[in-house]
């Protein structure tokens, strides 16, 4: 199987507007606000919705960086020497309603390595996920408070979110994983 595109860029930056929406209308507002990007494509994407919500609340809420290396619980599976991102949150994260936002979520575990990750800089008053694909298979009892797109896999899948600022082009493509992968 070859990979098949499932967003285009035009899907992507709907999903994006869409997604910003849902936040102001569900937080109230900007105040108090923060948006904060799992390392790395969730970085850019934290970068967009903040900027659609400057654009259409006339208030930009301050964007963050969350490296979650030292927070997997796969941590020795991945890597013996991981590479480190980098954690940027030039605010205080106390008293703040944080959206965490990621390119995927599949098992929830990246979701709770963030949260534990974000609860060592302060108390956030609420923390809430946003993320571009929803492809489900869940591990952990986490859900996304925002989602541009469900899309329903198998195991043996692969969900690639390609953005600009990494990869030269928005989309989203479905692809199998090579049999070797599929089958650890």
């Amino acid at each position: 199987m070859t990979a098949r595109q499932i967003m285009t860029t035009d899907d992507l930056r709907r999903a994006v507007v869409r997604i910003s929406h849902e936040i102001v209308e569900k937080h109230g507002g900007t105040d108090r606000l923060a948006i904060v990007g799992i390392q790395r494509r969730g970085v850019p994407l934290a970068h967009r919705i903040a900027d659609a919500i400057g654009q259409h609340e006339g208030v930009r809420p301050p964007v963050g960086a969350l490296d979650i290396t030292f927070y997997r619980d796969d941590l020795s599976m991945v890597a013996h020497q991981p590479i480190v991102k980098g954690t940027d949150l030039p605010f205080d994260v106390n008293v703040l309603t944080i959206v965490i936002v990621d390119d995927v979520l599949y098992t929830g575990r990246t979701a709770r390595a963030a949260m534990d990750a974000l609860m060592d800089f302060g108390r956030p008053s609420a923390i809430r996920l946003a993320v571009l694909v929803d492809r489900g298979h869940r591990e952990l009892p986490i859900r996304a408070d925002h989602v541009g797109k469900n899309v329903p896999t198998s195991r043996d899948e692969i969900v690639r979110v390609h953005v600009v600022e990494f990869d030269g082009v928005d989309e989203v493509l479905l692809d199998r994983l090579p049999t070797t992968e599929a089958k650890a």
